[in-house]
């Protein structure tokens, strides 16, 4: 007998559902939507929205292969100007007889390189962050603004590149140097930044290749 009822409480259940369905006041289950690929994820640390993984500090790089450091630079270009090697994520500052200082730093990933010869416009210290309107074409979720400050990934210093939407700038991610997955600025750890920017007015011409010269 209370299987009975147990079956026939089920089978109204069943025709409740049914009903309510065809009548669209319950919708039907929705497929959840894909995940964002992987290459997607990596273009936001562009900007340092990774929660857990932004450094506050002014870090600089001082072990490894990009530490700043001296070193020797054949070069005929004069002493403060800027050279950019892309391929190697090295930034060169001329010294002169054969030397340069030379900091590590992270580039645009593929497809967003460039290259030529431009000239710091502006500088600022924290500066604030709007991204320009390709980036927000991919990413429609960015913000529209983000006031300068620590957490902001332009970092603590920025140079301008000409008229340009292009930066040489800090990050709050410095884990990130090395590597080649920005929207095409070029960022150095907070303490690399602050170091630089009081070297270079501006001003100063900015030479950008993929390689060294042979």
């Amino acid at each position: 007998m209370r299987r009975a009822i147990a079956y026939r409480r089920l089978l109204a259940c069943c025709l409740l559902a049914l009903a309510l369905l065809s009548t669209g006041q319950v919708a039907a289950a929705q497929p959840l939507p894909p995940p964002r690929p992987a290459a997607e994820f990596r273009e936001t640390m562009d900007i340092g929205d990774e929660p857990g993984r932004i450094s506050t500090g002014e870090v600089s790089i001082t072990s490894g292969p990009y530490a700043r450091q001296v070193v020797l630079f054949r070069t005929s270009e004069p002493p403060g100007t800027v050279i950019i090697h892309t391929s190697e994520r090295f930034l060169y500052l001329v010294q002169g007889n054969g030397r340069a200082l030379r900091y590590g730093i992270g580039v645009g990933r593929e497809g967003f390189q460039w290259s030529g010869q431009v000239t710091v416009t502006r500088k600022a210290e924290w500066p604030d962050w709007r991204p320009p309107p390709d980036m927000l074409k991919r990413q429609p979720y960015l913000p529209r603004f983000m006031a300068g400050g620590p957490g902001n990934p332009m970092g603590a210093r920025a140079l301008y590149l000409g008229s340009t939407v292009f930066r040489i700038h800090g990050t709050n991610q410095p884990e990130t140097i090395g590597q080649a997955i920005s929207s095409g600025c070029f960022r150095l750890a907070n303490g690399d930044i602050i170091d630089l920017y009081e070297r270079v007015p501006v001003g100063t011409r900015v030479i950008v290749r993929h390689k060294a010269a042979l």
